[in-house]
């Protein structure tokens, strides 16, 4: 019998990061909405945010944000932008590139709390310690995806931890 309470372990203190990934953001021609609705919510659920940074669309700079921001972290690194159909939306690419393994699960879960979410390109991983997670650049779609995967998250943390 599987321990749902264990699984559902509080966020107190957690670390999650976030990565805005817009062409628009960076050109500052649009406000970052769905990074700002992100902290609130994490910070909102008891996340501690160690750092939020914004990139242009594209591979090279998606897979090198990641992987900095991966780099030596225990905790969530979030994006949000980059994952549907547009000629830029590159950020599964990008975050594929340095994932060590692919969590499917995470992005099903995602996709599966709104009809759109069949659009979404968005993948879920592990790199050392940190838990990625891409969600859409709209804010209602950042938070919808990251609320279906939300209860989980610290679980997976602590695993990632070695506990």
């Amino acid at each position: 019998m599987t321990d749902h309470a264990a699984m559902t372990t509080p966020t107190a203190g957690l670390l999650a990061k976030v990565l805005t990934v817009s062409d628009g953001v960076v050109a500052g021609t649009r406000e970052d909405k769905s990074g700002a609705a992100l902290i609130d919510r994490l910070t909102a659920e008891g996340f501690v945010i160690a750092e939020h940074r914004v990139v242009a669309d594209g591979i090279q700079t998606v897979g090198e944000a990641v992987y900095e921001m991966s780099e030596g972290f225990n905790g969530l690194v979030v994006t949000t932008g980059g994952t549907g159909f547009g000629p830029r939306d590159l950020s599964p690419e990008g975050t594929r590139m340095v994932l060590d393994r692919e969590a499917p699960g995470f992005a099903e879960a995602m996709r599966a709390v709104n009809p759109l979410g069949r659009l979404s390109r968005a993948v879920a991983g592990t790199r050392g310690q940190a838990l990625v997670v891409n969600t859409p650049g709209s804010t209602s779609g950042a938070i919808e995806c990251l609320e279906a995967i939300l209860d989980v998250i610290p679980h997976a943390i602590r695993l990632l931890a070695g506990d």
